[in-house]
């Protein structure tokens, strides 16, 4: 249900049954509920409300559903719903991903308000109520190519020193890739990692990632869900081509005073929750912070006097979470959120001092206003900064060296239900974007010198957007609009119209044809000189000579239930064509140039593949089975000889395997197992001495050895398996909730490949003499690690 996001609901079509209590609570065999015939003349009436949970926080995204003829609604991002009606009586189900459900059986002879509480399901409970978002509503939906995961999922499974992350779990689903071993970053069809559009309440996120991109800065305590889009991607949405990964943090508690958090083996984390005004405001504040630096710290000064001792880098991370939510009155309400997080690096002995840190800042304000049930007007403002310094110093002389961007950002959204088979969703906004791009200064005090360089740069973007959502009958859905973007950089313009659209055909209540087109473009760029996400690569604006990129994909799906809804069955094949795709040339300067775009290269990229997946949503075990097949291409005219080539994260047989399981109402078991082609790497297919040139250095004196690199990406790395394993043991305390997490990352120990390094190979095992050769040597990471964790809520 792709333009349902900011949406009241999308319509219900009318189900007849035996005459009830209004609003009477019912548990129903929806199968044996007739089918009413439907006629356009009868008189329309609205059922609207709100959905919380048991905690009293409002549920995004939950299900408002008929099953046994597919219609549905989902609630907005306040868990608002608005349906319309014709005369009769209605068995509803309400359900949403990490709840139970509920039925309510309405008889609607006028419009009506109905609030519905969906109980959070108990990570170790007994029968696992998996009819959250049903197989058969998946089926149902027009939207295709998205994932959907709540905190409560992510925590049952095995984490990297047990810190959760839910950015990870989502790359156990198909058609999204990690960057490499213990990466939190994200690859998806694809695509690049500056091409992830990620939000946090509506707010874009630069860089959403810890410890050099080991871990994503989403803390689990904070996080309500999370919804990836992979293609078929809302109107509202746009500014990247390859996915939309929606981040919605949790409102708190208006009733009850709560502490929740968390002791890791690295990290510990504390979330505070409760009312301002009982039933009218709330609050929520999460923090979380590592403590590397204490053990290291502790290390450094018991061994400083050794002479020969090295000291260890002093680092740790930490990150703030804060939201508000206030009831004006019962057609007002006002939220704001923010987010601090700083990552810091320090190194320091004798003369030289070294400082590196890196963050974001996030800040959102969000009102929203319903005119009446039928309409609601959502308006934001948004603000978010990230940068990152590198600071050296030797003796007297200083140098400092960074990078960052910040953005404003106004943005409107109107939600109107015009009649029973149109719901149009339409909006606008604009973002001011201010550059610093490779800010450098230095100088030594005592020589009184000093320079600067760098770039300030500033740009403006504009999105407007109008989808209708449309069900003509009963087999067909259609989501149809289109987004008119438009960017300004110091008189240069660009912009276009990227259209949207998905479909689907009902074979039968178990089965259903999809299908989506969507265009993107993308008016800012990551300048990396990295396969990996790192916190000094360099965000950079369209201008004269960096000019926008766009994708166009297209992909056709099919879904399938079987065995009474408990499997899932689905299949979608997708190509994408990327336009303008950015490199850089060989040997370039990143950091300290005034003409950044001078060493970029421009081509083109495409990608195209397969995705299975099989999933159980019932029992005691519950879990999946992913498959991708893909094939990622690009092609620069001054790389490669011009020829296509495979970038560093092609990856053609990826493959993950999830299992929950229920033993008792104290214990759950989950285990997960990944498998993946080895990535792309370039290395030398050749060399050659340079002999008795003055300056050449080598491995022989008078020889200097140059490298010959004939074609990119020649090489592949080993395969990359890995099986983690983890146990939740729920406690009984005498107040509040808690439990232990055990969990054993890389349970057979595979050493799988970070990168790979040329090692010369001399006539001596101490490297003297003369040179035998050249060999290509592995650095791995993460042997077996395991962790516990201690989590409590009271």
């Amino acid at each position: 249900m792709p333009f349902a996001l900011l949406s009241p609901a999308i319509k219900l079509v009318a189900q007849k049954a035996a005459a009830p209590k209004q609003h009477e609570p019912v548990q129903t065999d929806e199968k044996t509920q007739p089918l009413l015939p439907f006629k356009e003349s009868q008189t329309l009436h609205t059922l609207s409300g709100k959905i919380f949970d048991n905690e009293k926080s409002p549920v995004y995204g939950a299900t408002v559903y008929i099953p046994r003829i597919g219609k549905g609604a989902v609630s907005d991002f306040e868990g608002n719903y608005s349906i319309l009606l014709p005369e009769d009586t209605f068995t509803v189900r309400y359900s949403s991903v990490g709840t139970g459900y509920e039925y309510r059986l309405v008889s609607m002879n006028r419009n009506q308000k109905l609030d519905v509480v969906l109980t959070l399901l108990i990570q170790h409970e007994v029968e696992v109520k998996s009819e959250t978002i049903t197989a058969e509503e998946k089926v149902q939906s027009t939207q295709m190519s998205m994932e959907t995961l709540t905190a409560r999922e992510a925590k049952l499974l095995p984490a990297l020193f047990g810190e959760v992350d839910l950015i990870k779990v989502l790359q156990l689903k198909p058609g999204v890739q990690s960057g490499g071993e213990g990466s939190s970053g994200l690859y998806i069809r694809g695509g690049g990692p500056d091409q992830n559009l990620v939000l946090t309440d509506l707010t874009p996120v630069y860089n959403p990632a810890h410890l050099f991109g080991f871990f994503s800065i989403f803390n689990p305590d904070a996080v309500k869900n999370v919804n990836l889009y992979k293609g078929g991607f809302p109107a509202q949405y746009g500014g990247r081509l390859s996915s939309v990964v929606d981040v919605k943090m949790r409102s708190g508690d208006p009733d009850k005073y709560h502490a929740t958090g968390g002791l890791g083996l690295i990290s510990s984390r504390l979330t505070l929750e409760g009312p301002i005004n009982k039933g009218k405001s709330t609050f929520i504040i999460s923090g979380r912070r590592t403590y590397f630096d204490i053990f290291t710290r502790e290390y450094n000064r018991r061994n400083e006097s050794k002479p020969k001792y090295t000291p260890i880098p002093d680092y740790y991370f930490y990150d703030l979470n804060g939201k508000f939510t206030f009831d004006l009155n019962p057609k007002d309400k006002v939220s704001v959120s923010a987010y601090y997080g700083q990552d810091i690096f320090n190194f320091g002995r004798d003369r030289f001092k070294f400082r590196f840190n890196w963050g974001n800042t996030t800040f959102a304000t969000r009102w929203n206003h319903e005119f009446n049930s039928r309409a609601m007007l959502t308006t934001s403002v948004n603000y978010t900064d990230y940068s990152y310094k590198i600071q050296n110093q030797f003796d007297s002389f200083k140098f400092q060296v960074g990078s960052g961007v910040t953005d404003y950002t106004g943005q409107s959204a109107l939600n109107y239900l015009p009649t029973e088979k149109h719901n149009i969703n339409t909006g606008i906004s604009y973002t001011l974007h201010n550059f610093e791009v490779g800010r450098a200064s230095g100088g030594a005090s005592d020589r009184n010198f000093s320079f600067n360089a760098g770039q300030h740069l500033r740009s403006g973007e504009f999105g407007a957007w109008v989808s209708d959502d449309y069900e003509p009958d009963d087999k067909w859905k259609i989501n149809a609009g289109a987004r008119i973007s438009g960017y300004n950089n110091n008189g240069v313009m660009y912009g276009g119209v990227e259209p949207r659209s998905s479909v689907r055909y009902a074979l039968s209540n178990k089965t259903s044809l999809k299908a989506s087109y969507t265009r993107m473009y993308q008016y800012t760029h990551l300048v990396s000189s990295s396969g990996a996400s790192l916190p000094t690569d360099i965000w950079y604006p369209s201008n004269a000579t960096v000019r926008p990129q766009v994708s166009d994909q297209e992909a056709v799906g099919f879904s399938h239930t079987f065995m009474d809804g408990m499997f899932l069955f689905s299949n979608e094949l997708y190509y994408k064509n990327m336009q303008r795709q950015i490199d850089f040339k060989d040997g370039a300067n990143l950091f300290i140039n005034n003409a950044l775009d001078t060493v970029f290269v421009f081509g083109r990229g495409w990608a195209y593949g397969s995705e299975f997946y099989l999933e159980k949503t019932k029992g005691k075990l519950t879990g999946w089975v992913g498959y991708t097949l893909s094939y990622t291409w690009r092609q620069f005219k001054e790389i490669n000889n011009g020829d296509p080539f495979h970038p560093r994260y092609d990856r053609r047989h990826d493959i993950s395997v999830v299992a929950m399981y229920a033993l008792n109402k104290r214990i759950s078991l989950s285990a997960t197992f990944v498998y993946g082609t080895g990535q792309a790497v370039t290395l030398p297919t050749g060399r050659y001495f340079l002999q008795d040139i003055p300056g050449t250095q080598g491995s022989v004196p008078g020889f200097g050895v140059v490298p010959v690199t004939q074609q990119r990406s020649n090489v592949r790395m080993a395969p990359y398996h890995r099986m983690d394993i983890a146990m939740v043991w729920k406690l009984k305390p005498k107040h509040g909730e808690s439990d232990l997490t055990f969990s054993i990352y890389n349970v057979y120990s595979r050493m799988n490949p970070y990168f790979l390094y040329i090692e010369t190979v001399t006539a001596n095992p101490d490297g003297t003499g003369a040179v035998k050769g050249f060999r290509a040597r592995q650095v791995s990471l993460f042997p077996i690690i395991p962790s516990v964790t201690y989590n409590f809520r009271f």
